[in-house]
């Protein structure tokens, strides 16, 4: 009788790794996950050339569960750590995971400047609105008045809204997404992947045991056809579940309107034109919230501007044509000199 020697198994997807995902039951970040892991083989970039670079969270452990090489920093400092690796070597698709505390407080700083200097690096956002690591204190995106673990008579502070510091920041690309749809994440990931400088996803995404529902007036089964309106470069700004309703604009406000009510048309309905260099309808688009109006979801913008490690790098070879310094030994003897007798 001889020992029968099994093949390990494998993953079905090269991006994909066999083993325990430690985080809860019901997570959003397990849908987020596979999205990711589907989306990454249609960009036809090879694993070994991926980076994924988190900082502090749940949703920092991110770069455990998928087969690339990561890098897990310090608490807000994934953008520095991402933006050193992307220059240093251009080649790399980097990808930085991080979650709204890690983001918007300690690392709002790095968050505002990667986006102002369009880095070409892509940036997944998870939007819990609370602190689920440290277990639930509420965080720069809690809505005003929740009740928290660290604000037990409601929070007295107004919430961030990440679209509207990416616009603040000369961000050139900002998308955002819900967890409960797959689809819609895979679609928005992969033209991230494709936009030349700073991409931004934001994913709203369910904290099952801090914050739970949270996001459910926009993604319950009952409400989300009529509470999200999908926004798709070239095509009418139309929602609900009939399709019967659209965004116009009067003067610097959007009004919601119905297809058919007061002589409105489908042909009033507002474009939605995402390669917009001008920001102004991108930033008003972005700050949408119930009950007034639906909450903007897809690509909202995706403007091409210079990318900085190209421009970087035109420097750099620029400096090594014009230079009389080729050499340490060039340095080391130029400028004002002395000799030892």
């Amino acid at each position: 009788m001889t020992n029968e020697i099994k093949e390990p198994k494998r993953a079905d997807n090269e991006f994909e790794l066999l083993g325990p995902i430690k985080w809860c039951a019901g997570c959003g970040g397990h849908a987020v996950l596979s999205a990711v892991q589907k989306a990454l083989p249609e960009t036809g970039i090879k694993k070994e050339n991926v980076v994924f670079v988190s900082g502090i969270g749940c949703s920092s452990r991110f770069p455990y569960y998928i087969n690339t090489y990561g890098f897990h920093s310090l608490h807000g400092r994934a953008f520095a750590i991402a933006s050193g690796i992307k220059v240093s070597n251009p080649q790399l698709s980097v990808w930085v995971v991080t979650g709204d505390g890690d983001s918007m407080a300690i690392g709002g700083n790095h968050f505002i400047h990667i986006l102002r200097r369009n880095i070409n690096v892509n940036i997944l956002l998870f939007n819990n609105k609370i602190y689920g690591l440290t277990k639930g204190q509420y965080s720069p995106t809690t809505p005003k008045g929740s009740v928290t673990k660290s604000s037990p008579d409601g929070t007295i502070e107004n919430a961030f809204l990440p679209g509207e510091l990416a616009m603040g920041a000369n961000g050139t690309f900002y998308a955002r997404v819900v967890d409960t749809n797959p689809k819609m994440m895979r679609e928005v990931i992969i033209e991230a992947a494709k936009h030349k400088g700073t991409s931004l996803v934001e994913i709203l995404q369910n904290c099952v045991i801090f914050n739970n529902k949270v996001h459910s007036e926009i993604t319950g089964k009952d409400v989300r056809e009529e509470n999200q309106i999908y926004l798709e470069h070239g095509l009418p700004m139309i929602f609900g579940k009939n399709k019967d309703k659209g965004l116009i604009q009067r003067g610097s406000k959007f009004i919601v309107v119905k297809i058919g009510e007061s002589g409105v048309t489908k042909d009033d309905i507002l474009i939605h034109d995402a390669h917009n260099p001008d920001d102004t309808r991108a930033y008003m688009l972005s700050r949408m919230t119930l009950p007034d109006y639906p909450m903007a979801m897809g690509i909202i913008r995706a403007w091409r501007s210079t990318v900085y490690e190209d421009m970087l790098n035109k420097q750099i070879q620029k400096a090594k044509k014009t230079s009389k310094i080729k050499s340490v030994d060039d340095l080391l003897a130029s400028g004002n000199t002395f000799e030892i007798k």
